[in-house]
């Protein structure tokens, strides 16, 4: 983990280097897991030990639009083997932007022995490290969650609707298209069920994908991001901050950015984002 100290992030112990993850692959006390957009990524080839995280099948009510319950975690956690002591160490496609996403699920439930593979499938692919079709097997554990925490680290319209009276800080990681109403989704992606473009009032715009290095998936330096969120956005450290997107997973890994790296205090991801924001009755925007 000291292979960060000259990037300047306040923190070290949440981001481990693709060298470290390789040392490790067999610590009983270290859990890989890979969380990918593309869920059958996985099966062609995975870091040796590495688990899966579906975030829809796993991380997901079947019924309800939100996150599993206590009772899911524990059983998750249990499947995968883990104590509440245990690292989880979390990679995937896109730059990392799923795995930010199911780090941020896991702190929900007080899992906060977490880290992120600088990097992700990219870096290591790239690297030519082993990868394996091998499904790994653990033995089942008795794990005991806290009820989910959904005042921290989330939240939800009302809070938005808060911050924009107050003029809260919020950032807004998609695409300057989306953030500006030209497009109601990702290009290449299809509509998720906005019908009005734009965003959230007051709200800056800083695209995720400006934290990292495009070249190998690497976050870019401390003095780099803080020239994005504080030099571009005006953000301060000790400003309560939201980030969103379109259903909050981009958002996540800004949230992962603006907490770990940068050592912000007050971040929470609006998981909602605009694809609820985009359809709510009552609400501001613009474009």
């Amino acid at each position: 983990m000291s292979t960060f100290t000259s990037r300047g992030y306040a923190t070290e112990t949440r981001l481990v280097d693709t060298e470290w993850v390789a040392e490790h692959l067999n610590d009983p006390n270290v859990r890989l897991i890979e969380s990918n957009e593309d869920l059958l990524l996985y099966t062609t080839g995975h870091i040796p030990n590495a688990f899966e995280i579906d975030w829809t099948g796993d991380l997901n009510d079947p019924i309800m639009r939100d996150y599993l319950g206590k009772k899911g975690f524990e059983a998750l956690m249990s499947r995968l083997g883990c104590t509440p002591e245990t690292l989880i160490v979390f990679y995937g496609d896109k730059n990392n932007w799923w795995a930010c996403y199911a780090l941020w699920v896991f702190e929900l439930f007080g899992h906060l022995n977490t880290a992120i593979m600088d990097g992700g499938r990219i870096k290591w692919t790239r690297e030519g490290r082993p990868l394996t079709t091998d499904i790994p097997e653990a033995n089942p554990t008795e794990y005991l969650a806290p009820d989910r925490d959904d005042k921290t680290n989330r939240a939800f319209r009302d809070d938005v609707l808060r911050h924009v009276v107050q003029r809260g800080k919020m950032i807004d990681v998609r695409s300057n298209a989306e953030f500006t109403g030209e497009r109601l989704h990702m290009e290449g992606y299809p509509n998720e069920g906005a019908v009005r473009g734009g965003h959230i009032p007051g709200a800056a715009n800083v695209p995720w994908a400006r934290a990292i290095n495009p070249e190998d998936g690497t976050f870019k330096t401390a003095s780099e991001l803080r020239e994005l969120y504080e030099g571009e956005a005006g953000l301060e450290p000790e400003a309560d901050i939201i980030t969103y997107c379109r259903i909050g997973e981009r958002s996540s890994h800004t949230w992962y950015v603006l907490k770990y790296l940068l050592g912000y205090n007050h971040v929470r991801n609006y998981d909602g984002s605009w694809t609820e924001w985009g359809n709510s009755v009552g609400v501001p925007i613009e474009k």
